[in-house]
């Protein structure tokens, strides 16, 4: 099972080699796939890396021997060569905007900052894409705390559109990889703004962003104190919820977690069921199907097997593992709240064999829940049962809910349809010429 359901490798094309790696560790930490396997894909991965000396560690152990190819050594050589003439070049341009002078005369305007090192201290174009190219060779050699700092300074001063972007990419490329959260989510930020603010060429370019976005951010939404609040707020937006639903629904399984831990999300519900149920014969997974068990077919036996197979899908995501205590017990909180408001007198025994739960931890989460969801009941201890006292919504409130979600699904429609439209006018514009 643990194999049917790894999104491994429909996350991998959407993704820089160095992100995959830690992927691959995971799966041979959790033995999913046979070792020597992912031992021939890390070094497939690795092998167009500046990152040497792990690569003939890959090699000796594939091949079982301690000798290595002279190629090796040559590229060795080279690397720390390059790496040195480039350190030596960065360093020049460092010495200039690292002066106190400097850094008390800098403005916000980077053109007029530019001029200003150009005229008074001789910086030029060359020198300052040299951090870009220290920066960038650096992450290849898996030093990403530096790659980050070189491609800060040169966003910093730079006033190249496209090399900006490149450098915005490698940036959170290189905080993730440093397990530098906050930095991370500042990159995210930046980098949504640019993708939903830029002119792309087609309608189909813009989309390929978005979802390399999506792929590369849940590294830190998933990370980051703040991240799962954050992944519903952007994911849930109509430009992003289209993306997912055109091109890559398996993220599903990873908007769904994010609503089942974040109690403060409870509304998204509503939304995320219609969306899982649109895309069910696109998608669907163990994480999904508890949804569509629950809130779909209100089917509890169904949604207690699904939140078993859960437990071993989230136990075997990269990103999801450190979900899993918190996944079961929100899951069990909304199989138990759903049970509760759809009878109106509830068995304890059986509800808590529906929660997998003892007859004591049963009677403890039923109480707690009558508390957190101040629904209106009371526990009758001789029969063992719970009994609910309807309240009848008046049609005001009725009307209320039912619009609620109008505004969210009338701006998914209308992303839809002026898609469709682009679509088309490229279509006839390609047919008339």
């Amino acid at each position: 099972m643990a194999a049917t359901y790894d999104l491994t490798p429909k996350l991998i094309p959407y993704l820089d080699r160095h992100l995959v790696f830690p992927l691959l560790e995971f799966l041979s930490m959790h033995k999913i796939y046979p070792e020597i396997d992912l031992l021939k894909a890390k070094y497939e991965l690795l092998a167009k890396t500046n990152m040497v000396d792990f690569i003939s560690m890959l090699y000796k152990t594939i091949h079982d021997t301690e000798e290595v190819p002279n190629e090796f050594s040559t590229k060795r050589d080279e690397v720390l060569q390059t790496l040195e003439n480039l350190q030596s070049e960065a360093q020049k341009v460092l010495d200039i905007i690292e002066n106190p002078e400097v850094i008390s005369a800098l403005r916000q305007d980077k053109l007029q900052n530019l001029n200003f090192l150009k005229e008074k201290y001789g910086l030029t174009d060359k020198m300052l894409n040299t951090l870009y190219q220290f920066g960038q060779f650096q992450y290849n050699c898996g030093n990403y705390g530096g790659a980050s700092d070189m491609l800060y300074h040169f966003r910093v001063l730079s006033t190249d559109h496209e090399l900006n972007v490149s450098a915005l990419w490698g940036k959170l490329a290189s905080d993730i990889l440093d397990s530098n959260w906050d930095g991370a989510l500042e990159e995210v930020q930046k980098l949504k703004e640019t993708i939903d603010q830029k002119n792309f060429t087609s309608p189909l370019h813009q989309l390929q962003q978005r979802t390399w976005f999506i792929h590369w951010s849940i590294f830190v939404f998933f990370n980051h104190p703040k991240g799962r609040d954050n992944i519903i707020d952007v994911f849930f937006t109509p430009s992003y919820i289209n993306t997912i639903q055109t091109a890559c629904p398996w993220i599903l399984r990873y908007l769904t977690t994010a609503v089942v831990t974040n109690k403060r999300k409870k509304s998204i519900l509503k939304d995320l069921v219609k969306i899982i149920q649109q895309e069910s014969y696109e998608y669907r997974d163990p994480i999904t199907e508890f949804i569509e068990s629950l809130y779909v077919k209100f089917d509890f036996e169904g949604a207690q097997h699904k939140l078993k197979e859960c437990e071993k899908v989230l136990s075997n995501d990269f990103f999801l593992v450190a979900t899993l205590p918190e996944f079961v017990e929100n899951a069990r909180y909304l199989i138990s709240e759903t049970y509760c408001r759809i009878h109106l007198k509830i068995d304890i025994s059986g509800l808590s064999q529906t929660l997998n739960l003892d007859q004591e931890a049963g009677e403890k989460w039923i109480v707690n829940l009558i508390r957190d969801t101040r629904v209106d009941a009371k526990i009758d201890f001789k029969e063992n049962t719970v009994i609910m006292n309807q309240n009848h919504t008046s049609i005001y409130q009725q009307v209320i809910e039912r619009t609620r979600g109008l505004s969210f699904r009338s701006q998914i429609l209308s992303s839809t349809i002026e898609k469709r439209e682009a679509h088309q006018s490229a279509s006839t514009a390609e047919a008339v010429e």
